[in-house]
């Protein structure tokens, strides 16, 4: 993108021709830009999935991960200096499966960190196999007879768990995409975006035209502080919910609970550390 700051240029980009995480860097370079953000006080986390590259090809701080960590290694850069906006980005096998746990309990502690899930159904860097996320009958040369699982219903779980901010976006509309990450890093406190995206190597089902075919916008009368309304909204499948389900705008933030900040918000990597206490932590130890 021609003229933003976190445009990495003259780099090459090892997706596949029409991958669905081209739309997804391009949407999160214009939103970067559009909030004004310094390079510098952005910190986007990966943890190791088919765009777990996504934070080597934006021209800010980045940390690439274990599998599934991107989570909570997000939560402890916020906490150390609330004052970074820290962004966490994976797959749908990296975020709710092997990352799932760390999904849930960050849910719980409502880190002011925005997550973002490259949601395509499907495990794309290990070439095809099945995904949380994978619609039942879905086959691969894993599951030849074709998936018979539940998929993992993100949306549900996440306003169920009372999550601060829960919305959904499909990458073929990438000013919409744009949109709904701007109002997912504005909030203050845990914001989860599932973005629908198609594997044009690995997933020929879920392409993006069937995504078009099974999505609807939320309407614009939806009250996003309705719990119940938003768990409605998060049950349909047949055709799925896009835009902003659910927000909570009354939950202390982790960092707001945090013992060290009560009496200073200087951030903790600023600090100079009691030689004398951490002595007697290691001693306790012994």
């Amino acid at each position: 993108m021609k003229g933003n700051r976190f445009d990495m240029e003259h780099i090459e980009i090892a997706w596949c021709p029409g991958c669905g995480n081209f739309p997804i860097l391009e949407a999160l370079k214009e939103t970067f830009e559009s909030l004004k953000l310094d390079p510098v006080d952005l910190v986007v986390v990966s943890g190791i999935w088919q765009g777990g590259k996504t934070s080597q090809y934006l021209k800010c701080n980045m940390f690439n991960g274990l599998h599934g960590r991107s989570i909570p290694l997000a939560t402890a850069v916020k906490a150390a200096n609330p004052r970074l906006t820290v962004v966490a980005q994976g797959g749908d096998g990296d975020m709710y499966g092997e990352g799932g746990n760390h999904l849930i309990h960050a849910i719980r502690r409502n880190p002011d960190i925005t997550v973002i899930v490259h949601n395509n159904m499907v495990y794309g860097l290990t070439k095809g196999q099945a995904s949380p996320t994978s619609i039942r009958g879905f086959t691969t040369r894993i599951q030849v007879h074709g998936v018979t699982s539940e998929p993992f219903n993100p949306l549900a779980v996440g306003i169920s768990l009372n999550a601060s901010f829960v919305a959904r976006t499909f990458a073929g509309d990438r000013a919409e995409t744009s949109r709904i990450l701007t109002a997912a890093i504005k909030h203050k406190g845990f914001s989860l975006v599932d973005i629908f995206q198609s594997c044009v190597t690995f997933n020929k089902v879920n392409t993006y035209q069937w995504f078009k075919n099974h999505i609807h916008p939320i309407p614009e009368s939806h009250d996003s502080s309705d719990r119940m309304k938003a768990l409605e909204l998060a049950f349909m499948t047949e055709k799925f919910p896009v835009g902003v389900l659910y927000v909570n705008e009354d939950r202390p933030t982790f960092e707001e609970n945090l013992p060290a900040y009560d009496s200073s918000d200087e951030p903790l990597y600023n600090r100079e550390v009691d030689r004398e206490k951490l002595q007697q932590v290691i001693d306790g130890m012994r």
